[in-house]
């Protein structure tokens, strides 16, 4: 990963904004229509898809494709939507896509179908946060605390929630397989 890429956007966390989920749904609309019959679903991720979290106002997406090397193919039809393609950017099998240079405004993280962990852990965070008030708050005063400190070195805002983000998951993944486990199942 270029260093460039990652210390290029400027730290801003805000209150929750209730125009983010209907922000997404018209950007997933737009992916929807340059994936096509390739598109499985689109996931809201990120912190402006957790109702009550204050977050970076940057709509992040998780497609589900079919084959995700065909989204290599959509690079042009990306870009006339405002997108640059990143490749992978750090995580084998994603395709990432931003959009609005240092005023980042959407961030697509697309993977295969069958990439069950990475399609998972994102959506079991969301969840998470989602239904458990203290830990969502104790994220808000984290990410609030981070933003103050590097307001424009957004790879120390990510270091410095990584230990949170990585025991979450874990706890939110452990959640999530109770949630979803059929009843009687073992």
């Amino acid at each position: 990963m270029n260093p460039s890429d990652v210390d290029s956007i400027r730290v801003t966390v805000v209150e929750y904004d209730p125009a983010w989920p209907e922000a997404f749904v018209r950007e997933a609309r737009r992916i929807a229509d340059i994936v096509g019959e390739n598109l499985v679903t689109v996931f809201h991720i990120g912190s402006t898809s957790i109702p009550g979290l204050k977050a970076k106002p940057i709509i992040d997406m998780l497609p589900v494709a079919l084959d995700i090397a065909a989204l290599d193919e959509r690079t042009r039809e990306f870009a006339t939507i405002g997108y640059e393609a990143k490749g992978e950017f750090g995580i084998p099998g994603r395709r990432y896509f931003r959009k609005g240079g240092r005023s980042r405004t959407h961030q697509i993280h697309a993977f295969q179908y069958d990439d069950a962990w990475n399609i998972a852990r994102h959506v079991a965070f969301r969840d998470y946060l989602r239904r458990h008030d203290a830990v969502r708050a104790e994220y808000a005063v984290l990410k609030s605390d981070l933003a103050r400190r590097y307001p424009e070195d957004i790879g120390a805002y990510c270091d410095g929630k990584d230990a949170f983000v990585k025991r979450i998951e874990r706890e939110a993944l452990l959640w999530f397989w109770k949630v979803h486990k059929s009843a009687g199942e073992s």
